[in-house]
């Protein structure tokens, strides 16, 4: 590459594929060509790993700067290289690591599970010309040394469902750029130096996010960016953290099968109902606990999740069919209700308030808003089971949507989720975006629940609230026989002496009765 201005140049290098043979001569940036392969990576002036990126400080007399890319095992590789080149009034980003390998590190660290995605990067210095020593980076603290330095953490994501990598590569060449990053991405905080270099986001499996750092000076109004990384959140060759699950397929299309039922005519089969609401109130309360004290796999903890939810949906049904109380029930409905409403409520900006960032308070709002609901429908139950039917088993057809294409509103449960499996998930940012994969299965959602509300509220309007229990009418059918002695079966001996009598029959002799004409006198 040839050098006709600036003090410092970087390279971005994105790889992504094994496709170039690396025993051949690697191609520069001037048209001619270096063999890599004698040289050797040195710490301290080299880097392995995806979206990684190197900066060069020049010298007075230099002209021309290489880089060399080689694998530590020799197979193949495909790379795209950016170079950045910046001037003596640019912040130098990395230039004050103290942690990292590189001496002046501008790439930003990903770390990732099921939960949070975890960035962190090294702190930037003020420019200098070349030649020049570079400032000291925390002798001083005020306005003429680093910590003026302003940094502006940017998300930006890949279109939702789609992980082709020309959609990465694309999209990684555009945010490593400061302009394209500030009209295309969205900017999640602002730090001053003084804060903490380490931020994390809510993980969203299957969905492309790139991150990047932009550090400015407010005093010169130049600006220089960090090496861009992305994530997906998961693993295309992982068993354990895969981006495609097929138990997560059957589980939500089973799941969102039942939804549509419980959404139209759930209130009709009152039965089938209690049973859907029973298995996802003890699937949820399941997977949490088994999660939290098991290190089993994925796929394990599913079926053992679902058999539970099975359980508990007979026994709700069992305690309806038992003790008729209809209020019971109503009640679990409508927690269920209520905590899907209180995590839409937190699913909005307003979750990503500082605030909420405290367990205590989260948890406090959220278990109120919860409570509140089913508070509130005590007054109308029937009305509010058929709201319930049609919200909760709308969104379960949703749910059944994203196990084959990707969705931002599965994250409306999916945060909560992890916030009670993980402590630390508080400090997350769990904004999303909404593109027009999710305006569309909002709209399905809307569209479902209303028309199974209003169908449902049509149908039922001249039949009684809710059908009465089982045990209750037999109860009352027995003590009616009682006391009715006009009905045939008041007479009639009970089962358990019908039985006792025949088996007297089959194990006792009959006498002879003897003479048995009449006679006549």
């Amino acid at each position: 590459m040839i050098i006709n201005r600036g003090t410092h140049v970087g390279l971005s290098l994105m790889v992504y594929k094994l496709l170039i043979n690396i025993n051949t001569p690697v191609e520069k940036m001037n048209g001619s060509f270096t063999n890599c392969c004698s040289l050797i990576p040195l710490y301290g002036s080299s880097v392995t790993a995806a979206d990684a990126g190197l900066l060069s400080t020049l010298t007075l007399s230099q002209t021309t700067v290489s880089w060399f890319l080689k694998t530590p095992d020799g197979s193949s590789a495909a790379g795209v290289g950016v170079i950045l080149p910046y001037t003596s009034a640019d912040p130098v980003p990395g230039a004050c690591n103290q942690e990292f390998p590189l001496e002046i590190d501008p790439n930003i660290y990903l770390q990732y599970n099921l939960f949070e995605t975890t960035i962190t990067f090294a702190p930037a210095n003020i420019g200098y010309g070349r030649g020049e020593s570079p400032p000291a980076c925390d002798v001083d603290t005020d306005s003429s040394t680093r910590w003026r330095l302003v940094y502006e953490l940017y998300q930006y994501f890949l279109p939702e469902g789609d992980l082709s990598e020309q959609s990465l590569i694309s999209s990684l060449e555009r945010a490593a750029n400061v302009q394209n990053m500030q009209d295309n991405g969205r900017k999640v905080v602002s730090l001053s130096s003084h804060d903490r270099t380490q931020f994390s986001f809510s993980s969203l499996p299957g969905q492309g996010v790139i991150f990047s750092v932009i550090v400015r000076d407010p005093v010169l109004n130049t600006s220089a960016s960090y090496i861009p990384v992305h994530t997906y959140a998961c693993s295309f060759n992982s068993t354990l953290d895969g981006c495609r699950r097929v138990s997560s397929k059957v589980f939500f299309t089973v799941m969102g099968l039942a939804g549509l039922f419980v959404c139209f005519v759930g209130h009709r089969f009152f039965k089938c109902e209690l049973f859907c609401m029973g298995f996802c109130f003890m699937a949820f309360i399941f997977f949490v606990l088994i999660t939290t004290t098991t290190t089993l796999e994925y796929d394990i903890r599913l079926a053992l999740t679902a058999l539970m939810g099975v359980v508990g949906g007979v026994a709700m049904v069992m305690s309806w069919w038992r003790f008729g109380s209809v209020m019971a029930c109503v009640l679990v409905v409508g927690l269920i209700l209520g905590f899907l409403i209180s995590s839409i409520a937190f699913f909005t900006p307003l979750g990503d308030i500082p605030i909420f960032h405290n367990d205590v308070v989260f948890w406090v709002v959220f278990a109120c808003i919860m409570v509140f609901v089913p508070l509130f429908f005590i007054r109308w139950p029937r009305e509010g089971n058929i709201i319930t039917c049609g919200v909760v088993g709308g969104y379960a057809v949703v749910l059944a949507v994203n196990a084959y294409t990707y969705t931002s509103l599965s994250y409306i449960t999916l945060d909560v989720l992890k916030r009670l499996l993980n402590h630390n998930f508080s400090r997350a940012f769990i904004s999303v975006p909404l593109q027009d994969i999710d305006f569309i299965m909002i709209t399905v959602w809307v569209v479902l629940g209303v028309s199974g509300i209003v169908m449902q509220l049509y149908r039922e309007k001249s039949r009684p609230f809710f059908p009465p229990s089982p045990y209750v009418m037999w109860k009352q059918e027995r003590e009616r026989r009682k006391t009715n002695v006009l009905d045939p079966s008041h007479h009639k001996p009970s089962l358990s002496a019908r039985i006792l009598g025949r088996i007297r029959q089959l194990t006792q002799r009959t006498e002879p009765a003897g003479e048995t004409t009449p006679l006549l006198f």
